[in-house]
C-alpha cells in the first residue's frame, strides 16, 4: 500500500472545487471495502461534493484504486482514490448525473441540517451495519445474497440484483417486512415490525 503524502490541505476544511461543487463537511460513519482485497474496514467521510470525498479510514488504499464505500445517510458510492492527504484520502466518486444531483441534494440537507437543527426527515434515524452481507428471502423459498446499505429501527435499504414487486413479503435475515421502493442499486424493505434499540443492536 502507498504511504500518504502531506503536501494537500486537510480534509476536514469545507472549501468550493474547481467546479465550483461545494464540498460539505459531513463527519459520517461508515464501512468501505478495498476492491485489490475485498477487505471491509470502519471508516469515516469527512467532507464531500457531489465530485469527490474525503475519507479517513485504517485502511490505506493505493492511488487509482477503486473502493465501494456505505456510509451513513449517504448510501453506497463508487469511487477511485486520486489523492492521499493528512490522515485519509480523497475520492473521486463515479456516479450518473441523476445520482449527483441526488446526492448534491443530500449535502444540501445534511448541510442545512446543521446550520438549522433541523429534525431528521426519516422517522428513524439510519445507521451502516458493520456485518452489511445479508440474504433476502422470498416466502416461496427462494434466497438472494445481499449487502445492507443502510438500517434502521423500521426498515432497511439492500443493494441487490433482483428487484421484488413492490408489496412482496421478504425477510431480511430473521426480520420480516416487505419490499416499499424499488432504486438504482437494490430496494428498500419495511419491517412488519419496530425494532427496538437493542434488538437494532443484535443486527450490527
Amino acid at each position: 500500500m502507498s504511504a500518504f503524502s502531506t503536501a494537500a490541505q486537510p480534509p476536514g476544511r469545507s472549501q468550493p472545487m474547481d467546479n465550483g461543487a461545494q464540498r460539505v463537511t459531513v463527519n459520517l460513519n461508515g464501512r468501505l471495502m478495498l476492491a485489490s482485497s475485498q477487505a471491509e474496514y470502519d471508516c469515516k467521510a469527512v467532507d464531500m461534493s457531489p465530485i469527490d470525498v474525503a475519507f479517513q479510514c485504517t485502511a490505506f488504499p493505493n492511488l487509482n484504486e477503486r473502493i465501494v464505500a456505505y456510509v451513513d445517510h449517504i448510501g453506497r458510492l463508487e469511487c477511485t482514490v486520486i489523492r492521499h492527504v493528512d490522515h485519509g484520502f480523497i475520492c473521486h466518486l463515479h456516479a450518473t448525473e441523476r445520482k449527483r444531483e441526488k446526492l448534491a441534494a443530500q449535502l444540501g440537507w445534511l448541510a442545512n441540517k446543521h446550520k438549522f437543527n433541523l429534525p431528521e426527515d426519516r422517522r428513524h434515524e439510519r445507521i451502516t451495519p458493520r456485518n452489511t452481507r445479508s440474504e433476502l428471502s422470498l416466502d416461496d423459498g427462494r434466497a438472494y445474497p445481499c449487502r445492507i446499505m443502510d438500517l434502521s429501527m423500521s426498515g432497511a435499504a439492500v443493494e441487490i440484483d433482483v428487484r421484488p414487486a413492490l408489496g412482496t413479503p421478504v425477510r431480511l435475515g430473521h426480520m420480516r417486512g416487505k419490499v416499499v421502493r424499488h432504486f438504482q442499486e437494490g430496494v428498500a424493505i419495511e419491517f412488519a415490525n419496530v425494532l427496538s434499540k437493542e434488538g437494532l443492536q443484535l443486527l450490527m
